[in-house]
């Protein structure tokens, strides 16, 4: 079950980071639409948590809620950071 969640977690983070940076890349200088991904995921995680914890054994692809609302509370804290790293280099540039 470990397995799972850190390929899950790993995964999310590929595709958050991903989605954070086209994001970055494409917002103005002003607008903070880069993190509203990061945020998302955030809220799922809290959700997912949260759920598991009143709802019986739920497993998907091997990982139970919790190990969904970990690995995608991991992703978002992930993808956040390298988010404000971009965006902190390219408000530098400009």
């Amino acid at each position: 079950m470990i397995q799972s969640v850190i390929v899950i977690g790993a995964v999310l983070t590929v595709a958050i980071v991903v989605i954070n940076l086209i994001l970055v890349k494409a917002s103005g200088k002003e607008k903070f639409t880069g993190y509203y991904a990061s945020y998302v995921f955030f809220i799922a995680g809290l959700l997912f948590i949260g759920l598991a914890s009143l709802i019986d054994k739920v497993e998907v692809l091997g990982a139970g809620l919790g190990g969904w609302g970990i690995a995608s509370l991991f992703a978002a804290a992930i993808g956040l950071i390298i988010a404000v790293i971009v965006d902190s280099y390219q408000q530098a540039e400009a």
